[in-house]
């Protein structure tokens, strides 16, 4: 099976090149489609949620060959109703329009931030713990979520590892650094990125939306801290001095520093792929890809290659650093991009498709925008599926014009930008780092909650919030 996936992309680019009819894209009518197309896509949705439950042995060695199994189980039937075309044509769409740019940016930033150490260690009262997590939440849109995860998630965990009680620093980690704390600028979550390339200024959304992401960082912070200070009171929350893995030290250091550097290097190609448009690009099976983009991947690729080569290896060691979370993301986003396909196309084809009612509930009897439904339409589908093209279907069917969703509709672009990222925290699929740091979490002997565990405490306190918010922000 794995050899099977592994040899797919090559035996599409090999077709491809062997027949250049084939050199134009498919479009998928999602009009067409029956919703029993969604069903691989529900499938891996359910074996993330319930194999680490049920079959967890099962799961961990051989969670790859489960998501390659339903992306066959979709591929395969899709190939014999609509032909090798089409489905070379969406699978090539799937890989170079958004899995690719999508790990290529992932890996480098799992390997620079990864390559930074900081050693000694300082005690994790809740007082640090929500000084760490207010840091990461500042830091996650000047160097993307994923980047300012990977960066502090190391030195949190290695400051209550003498703690018996972690996961839930874990989870507001998440909640705050991997999801709310992107939404001020481009380069803090992949949906306002696309919101940029597709017109909207880069301080558009610190302008529009920093009430909202105020008041959601704050909450969740002072949640927290009250939260952490009930679990830190508790006499016998701390362990024994001979069993704390990293004693607590008032000597910091930093290893790595050259990935600072790095890391400046990985926002700058971030930036320059949005700014930098000379018109240039490829038609790859009705695929654009552009030049700038292409730029920026290839140079990503180097840049991951420079920290491998310049960070010293006690840098990498004292973080524990090893693959498993970033093959974890890449194998199971793998199933999710491609099994994902009819479910975008159905959203796509409007109040034609399966989903009108979805579209429908989003303006009132007049056609005019309702920016509540927007938000929880945007937010709620986020939560499951990716919230990059998730964003790009609500914008368009906010009109898909930059120029007026910042001006005349902006609480409705403002709604969907919102909605896109702050739910990206409502599961652990909704939003790449969340799953990268649960699985370091548990690379370090943390007992993170369940699918289910963890939506139990998104519904617990972010949904509360979110609902404040919709009454606060935006036209009910």
């Amino acid at each position: 099976m794995r050899r099977v996936v592994t040899l797919l992309p090559q035996m599409l680019f090999a077709t491809m090149l062997l027949c250049p009819a084939w050199a134009h894209a498919a479009d998928l009518d999602g009009a067409t489609l029956s919703p029993i197309w969604g069903v691989p896509f529900a499938g891996v949705l359910l074996s993330i949620a319930l194999f680490p439950l049920f079959a967890p042995k099962f799961w961990h060695h051989h969670y790859g060959k489960v998501a390659a199994a339903w992306g066959l189980l979709f591929l395969v039937p899709f190939a014999a109703q609509f032909g090798l075309h089409a489905a070379a044509a969406n699978v090539i769409h799937a890989l170079l329009g958004e899995y690719v740019p999508f790990i290529v940016l992932l890996t480098s930033l799992y390997v620079v931030a990864g390559g930074i150490c900081v050693r000694g260690n300082l005690h994790g009262t809740p007082r640090l713990n929500t000084g760490i997590l207010a840091l990461g939440t500042v830091l996650a849109s000047l160097m993307g979520t994923t980047g300012a995860a990977m960066l502090l998630i190391r030195p949190l965990l290695r400051a209550n590892d003498n703690r018996r009680h972690v996961a839930h620093v874990v989870v507001f980690f998440i909640f705050l650094v991997a999801n709310a704390g992107g939404s001020l600028t481009p380069l803090g979550d992949p949906p306002l990125f696309l919101g940029f390339l597709k017109g909207v200024e880069f301080s558009w959304t610190l302008r529009n939306i920093f009430p909202e992401t105020l008041f959601i960082c704050v909450a969740l912070l002072i949640i927290f801290y009250v939260i952490d200070r009930h679990y830190y009171l508790n006499r016998e929350e701390e362990l024994p001095p001979a069993h704390d893995p990293t004693p607590d030290s008032t000597r910091l250091r930093i290893d790595g520093k050259i990935n600072f550097l790095l890391l400046l290097a990985v926002v700058g190609l971030v930036l320059m792929s949005g700014l930098w448009k000379p018109g240039i690009s490829f038609d790859v099976m009705g695929t654009d890809v552009t030049l700038p983009a292409l730029v920026r991947d290839v140079l990503l690729v180097g840049v991951t290659l420079v920290s491998l080569l310049a960070t010293p290896r006690t840098a990498r060691s004292g973080n524990e650093f090893n693959w498993e979370p970033m093959l974890e993301v890449a194998k199971l986003f793998a199933g999710i991009f491609l099994t994902i396909i009819p479910v975008i196309a159905m959203l796509k084809a409007g109040t034609d498709g399966a989903f009108a009612g979805v579209i429908r509930a989003v303006s009132d009897s007049n056609g005019q925008p309702i920016d509540s439904m927007y938000f929880w339409a945007t937010g709620l589908l986020s939560s499951f599926l990716d919230n990059a093209p998730t964003y790009l279907v609500f914008f368009n069917t906010a009109g898909g014009d930059a120029a007026t969703l910042m001006t005349r509709d902006a609480s409705t672009l403002a709604a969907i930008s919102a909605g896109a990222v702050f739910m990206g925290a409502n599961t652990y699929i909704g939003n790449a780092p969340n799953l990268m740091v649960k699985a370091i979490a548990e690379s370090r002997g943390v007992r993170m909650p369940s699918f289910f565990g963890y939506m139990a405490w998104s519904c617990g306190v972010l949904v509360p919030l979110f609902l404040v918010m919709t009454f606060l922000f935006f036209h009910v």
